[in-house]
């Protein structure tokens, strides 16, 4: 299998998008503008289940963990991009709830797991440009949340769906006292339209191990002409889910020199440059997995930064 340059896989053909609510009756009314089964603050259930028992949680789902309602059509295509490696148990609390919450906002929507599967060092933002390259093949999506799957929304009416300026989801987290870090932070949970990640030319590709994207995320925003936007720290709460920093996601040394080449870079380290392979993808009940080599060497020795 060759490997995918510049967002274009030249292994095989562009997979054909499927037809926007292709089992929905045309003569279906559109859902409310507001979801009017939200509660506000909800349970979030960290027992484990093993995934064959979530899967009964939720009969109607389509392969692929792709979810729409049942009696309207839906405002809102939403595409949930969530970087991964080696966190199971994380992954199984994610999706008992997530489908649940994203459900109840009567959403046209699908959980994407994009897993890096070398023993590589984990390359988040490298892996959630793929997931916008990938899941863009499958669906006309509207809307990209990208998500870490260690934070699980508090409250309902946090919608899970693209304003006009790119959103910073999770404002509140538990870790943090439920209170912002600092203003300019832009990571955790995020929502992008395509109309966003183009114009800022997707995220960065060299921030390897822990630390750093973050903050060139939002220069990029920035520089792009963007402002950010948020909900109110009681609505924009999230539990994160505990767990220790995996082999792999050590802290990046080189964040520091990386993020003071941000200007000179953005237009030039992102999409335009993603360079990966695609090992597959299978479409499960409860997600789409997308399993990828990042190419750690070959990336670093084209870069020459760390």
């Amino acid at each position: 299998m060759e490997a995918v340059l510049n967002g274009i896989d030249h292994s095989e053909k562009q997979t054909a998008q499927l037809k926007l609510n292709d089992t929905v009756s045309d003569n279906i009314t559109w859902c409310p503008k507001t979801p009017p089964d939200l509660e506000g603050r909800i349970q979030v259930h960290s027992d484990l289940l093993q995934l064959s028992e979530i899967e009964k949680l939720y009969p109607s789902l389509e392969f692929g963990g792709h979810g729409r309602p049942a009696t309207c059509r839906a405002r809102h295509r939403v595409a949930i991009i969530v970087p991964y490696r080696n966190r199971q148990e994380q992954l199984s609390v994610f999706l008992r709830n997530m489908h649940a919450f994203l459900s109840k906002q009567q959403l046209d929507y699908a959980i994407f797991i994009v897993e890096q599967t070398s023993g590589d060092t984990f390359n988040r933002a490298k892996l959630m440009n793929i997931g916008f390259v990938e899941a863009m093949k499958t669906y006309d999506w509207q809307c990209f949340v990208f998500h870490d799957v260690d934070l699980l929304p508090e409250d309902d009416r946090n919608l899970y769906w693209c304003p006009k300026q790119p959103r910073h989801m999770s404002v509140a987290v538990d870790k943090f006292d439920y209170k912002l870090p600092y203003s300019t932070i832009f990571g955790g949970v995020t929502a992008l339209t395509r109309t966003h990640m183009k114009k800022m030319h997707g995220f960065p590709n060299e921030y390897w191990g822990w630390g750093g994207e973050d903050d060139d995320i939002f220069q990029r925003l920035v520089l792009a002409g963007h402002q950010v936007s948020r909900y109110p720290a009681e609505i924009a709460r999230y539990k994160m889910i505990k767990h220790s920093r995996e082999r792999g996601n050590s802290v990046n040394g080189c964040r520091h020199q990386l993020l003071e080449r941000t200007k000179k870079l953005w237009r030039t380290d992102g999409l335009s440059s993603l360079y990966y392979k695609r090992i597959s993808l299978t479409r499960y009940r409860l997600y789409t997995s997308v399993k990828v080599d990042l190419f750690e060497r070959e990336s670093r020795n084209l870069t020459g930064i760390c």
